[in-house]
């Protein structure tokens, strides 16, 4: 089962919405979530490459140090505010029979604190990145490219119901990133009510088929369907389809090509994480 859930956050106003998501699924997993809050340091305040004086270096310092404890201050008073609302229990000790919540903050740069705190999370919880603002990509990508583990991403528009994660559908191609997002979501998979698997194509040459797929869920004791559709846009087709079948969750293996390239120059992983309502499963 799905027993650690890490969500970081920082002051962006997307804190409830990331938390609500997980807490539903810690709730359906009697999971332990960790709530990471990014503290800079306060030297990362200091204008870069201009020489200061002694004097005001050190009272830029000491003022960056009280900001920052105001902003933990009141982060802390709204995360306690949200578990309770979330019907969330807090403690460093969980015992895997309910689900619970604690609070760690950590100095240093987002993505750092996401591959320290997301190699031994079951499963990472960011927010859609905002790329008009420029928020979010890094805290995605480092939950991608440097945990080896599954992230959910969850847009600002979405809202967990009661029953979030029973329906759950899944993209599959016989790649090997969707070979690894199977492996890392079968927690997820298992205790779903309904699985669909979302299919067009040839999928990879030498890479297993639907089939192959559906005797490897029965195993496990996952009755899934298969959803089979033709398009020339299979990323934004995946998000119609998601939707169609009732699915909370799409999940799918992601960026088998380089993040760069599909920034530049457009893919399906790109399409989703753009324009994505629902959450987003993915792992690469």
């Amino acid at each position: 089962m799905l027993k650690r859930i890490l969500v970081p956050v920082r002051g962006d106003g997307m804190g409830e919405i990331v938390l609500s998501h997980a807490a539903a699924l810690a709730h359906r997993h009697k999971a332990h979530i960790v709530v990471a809050h990014c503290r800079p340091q306060p030297e990362e305040m200091l204008p870069y490459s201009v020489p200061l004086p002694a004097f005001a270096r050190k009272t830029i310092i000491q003022q960056a140090s009280e900001l920052s404890d105001q902003e933990e201050a009141e982060l802390r008073e709204k995360l306690h505010e949200l578990a309770a609302t979330l019907h969330l229990n807090e403690t460093e000790a969980p015992d895997g029979t309910r689900a619970t919540v604690q609070y760690i903050e950590e100095y240093g740069r987002m993505m750092d604190v996401v591959r320290h705190n997301g190699r031994l999370a079951d499963l990472i919880v960011v927010a859609k990145p905002d790329r008009d603002r420029n928020l979010g990509t890094n805290t995605l990508k480092a939950g991608l490219f440097q945990t080896g583990r599954p992230v959910l991403m969850c847009p600002a528009s979405s809202a967990p119901t009661e029953t979030f994660g029973a329906r759950i559908a899944l993209a599959w191609n016989g790649s090997l990133e969707a070979s690894r997002m199977v492996a890392l979501t079968l927690d997820l998979a298992e205790a779903a009510d309904a699985v669909t698997l979302l299919t067009g194509g040839k999928g990879e040459a030498h890479g297993a088929t639907t089939e192959e797929l559906l005797a490897y869920y029965q195993l496990r004791g996952v009755n899934a369907s298969v959803h089979r559709f033709e398009a020339r846009r299979p990323g934004a087709e995946l998000l119609q389809r998601a939707a169609e079948t009732g699915s909370e969750i799409l999940l799918m293996g992601a960026y088998g090509v380089s993040h760069e390239r599909e920034t530049l120059f457009g893919g399906n992983t790109q399409a989703v994480v753009d324009n994505a309502e629902i959450p987003v499963v993915m792992a690469h």
